[in-house]
């Protein structure tokens, strides 16, 4: 299960990277605010993964 858990933080990590580059080429602040949430979310979602796994 944890896992599922981490490729799913890994995938918003990627996706989040994705739309902060994209909201800097569209000129949208706020698509990189959004993009950078979500990679903010990925990263302690691996964080959380990885500490359940070394218990």
């Amino acid at each position: 299960m944890n896992k599922s858990k981490m490729l799913y933080s890994i995938l918003a990590i990627v996706f989040g990277a994705f739309m902060f580059v994209y909201g800097g080429i569209d000129d949208s602040p706020g698509g990189q605010l959004f993009g950078l949430l979500v990679v903010i979310i990925g990263i302690v979602g691996v964080i959380k993964s990885k500490k359940k796994n070394s218990d």
